[in-house]
């Protein structure tokens, strides 16, 4: 219920970081306007006693995180991808938010395969270790299966994990309902509708049968990536809050260091991880949409391995041909031709001027070329590009929320890796192949046999169709049926009535 009751929950969530020593931290690593931390302060000092104390042997925000819930921790996993935006310090402590947070028990683990399965752990498995990762909605062992011997990855939600999601999303609904009544000007941000997707996206994830089909289609996706593998789930052991998959090693994509001594090459891991995800979005249409460096790992022979499909972003043939023609844009200082995309794809007003639009644009597309991308400041980047967007009234597009978020995440892995990639040198020939093939004078052609073979389909049909619609047309509309007479009066005989139940009840009180 998005009632007033979720102000305790907000008023909980700044108290806990002032509890947990994380306010000021948080402040400083966004560079905070002083009116809002004042506000922040204001707020929160005086209810610091009612915030979450948390785990004492973690950093402040990692802590005050952890302590607020999953939907917290999903929004920590992002920023932890994002040195440039919050500093090195807290990006490394927020790491920790991706696959080490604290286990719940082996037993437990057990116990719910049983009911999820309907067999017994011990019975489906000739072995079930402790947890080797544990994230904010489920935690992962290794087990052999009974029947053949190999080794898999068993993933079980959390306990309670769906109750506690529910009610982080509420306290958002009511958030961002709040912001709308209080702040016109955010309405053209959509932030209920943003919330709304948000919700779709993670109740999708608490399903495990969901993410197996997901790692099913992903895989039939990239079979023929070169470089990228995607492990298969065993579905007669997969159910709604148990997941089994094949088994794949690797050294976590977080851990430069080792994968140097590994012998990999570091950039050129930054730079496919970020051609990969590219690819996907803009040959498939369907990528996965929670790429940070948890669900990442290299394996022994340099392929790149992904992890958990709970989070899988489409767009439609239509927008992925909108996005490449932007991206392409950018990517040939081509501001004009950018502006006009958005005004032809309805993205901004047309009663806007696509010349300032244009201009608008080249202010935040030219400090990225021919610059160190270590220089440039993605922060104040954002920032200026959020004022083009509410200057020129452009509402957020929440089908492509999903698509922003996952570019920023894959962009800040790219990035630990490879500290001096640029983007757009990088996504160049990906997208330069994806417009060859499907913005061309062949790809004209094709979409022309597509049409044709729609009207060849219901060609017997159009004759009766055109028919029916010019009869609509030239014909009057009927009349209203005619209501019987009768009715009226057990109308009138009734209002009567409870004129005088109405007199008669007034005169005993």
């Amino acid at each position: 219920m998005r009632g007033p009751h979720n102000i305790w929950r907000l008023i909980r969530t700044g108290a806990t970081f002032v509890r947990s020593r994380a306010m000021h931290q948080a402040l400083e690593a966004i560079d905070a306007p002083p009116r809002l931390r004042a506000v922040a302060y204001a707020l929160s000092w005086p209810f610091a006693w009612l915030g979450y104390k948390g785990d004492e042997s973690l950093p402040p925000v990692t802590r005050a995180i952890t302590a607020l819930g999953p939907a917290y921790i999903k929004f920590g996993q992002v920023l932890s991808t994002r040195p440039d935006v919050v500093g090195e310090e807290l990006a490394d402590q927020l790491r920790v938010l991706q696959d080490k947070l604290p286990p719940f028990d082996t037993a437990i683990a057990k116990r719910m395969v049983e009911q999820e399965l309907g067999t017994p752990a011990d019975t489906l498995f000739m072995s079930f270790s402790e947890p080797v990762a544990a994230a904010s909605i489920a935690q992962v062992h290794a087990a052999r299966r009974a029947d053949t011997g190999e080794k898999v990855a068993v993933k079980v939600l959390r306990p309670g994990i769906e109750r506690a999601f529910r009610r982080d999303l509420d306290a958002f609904h009511f958030a961002a309902g709040m912001i709308e009544r209080l702040s016109p000007a955010s309405r053209r941000l959509r932030p209920t509708e943003v919330v709304k997707h948000f919700e779709s996206v993670v109740l999708g994830e608490l399903d495990l049968r969901l993410e197996s089909a997901a790692a099913s289609q992903f895989g039939a996706n990239t079979t023929q990536d070169a470089g990228f593998k995607v492990p298969q789930p065993v579905w007669h052991l997969s159910a709604r809050r148990v997941m089994v998959l094949d088994w794949a090693e690797g050294l976590p994509m977080g851990d430069r260091p080792a994968l140097i001594e590994a012998g990999h090459d570091v950039e050129a891991l930054g730079a496919h991880v970020l051609q990969i995800f590219l690819n996907h979005a803009l040959r498939d249409g369907y990528f996965h949409a929670d790429m940070h460096h948890g669900n990442l790992k290299v394996a022994e022979n340099g392929d790149i391995l992904a992890y958990d499909f709970g989070i899988m972003g489409q767009i439609d043939v239509y927008t992925r041909r909108v996005y490449a023609e932007i991206l392409m844009g950018f990517i040939q200082r081509d501001y004009k031709r950018v502006a006009e995309v958005h005004f032809e794809a309805g993205y901004v007003p047309a009663d806007q001027d696509v010349e300032e639009f244009a201009l608008a644009l080249r202010a935040v597309g030219e400090p990225i070329f021919g610059m160190d991308a270590a220089h440039i400041s993605m922060a104040r980047l954002l920032s200026y590009l959020f004022e083009v967007t509410e200057r020129f009234g452009m509402p957020t597009r929440t089908e492509l929320i999903l698509l922003q978020r996952t570019m920023v995440v894959v962009e800040g892995v790219a990035r630990s890796l490879h500290p001096s990639i640029n983007i757009w040198e990088v996504a160049q020939p990906v997208v330069e192949k994806y417009i060859r093939e499907n913005l061309g004078p062949r790809a004209a052609m094709r979409d022309l046999r597509r049409t044709m073979q729609v009207i060849a389909r219901f060609g017997p049909e159009l004759p009766d169709l055109l028919k029916a619609a010019i009869r609509r047309q030239t014909e009057p509309p009927p009349k209203p049926p005619e209501t019987p007479r009768w009715r009226y009066v057990l109308l009138g005989a009734g209002g009567v009535a409870l004129l005088v139940i109405g007199f008669l009840l007034g005169e005993v009180l």
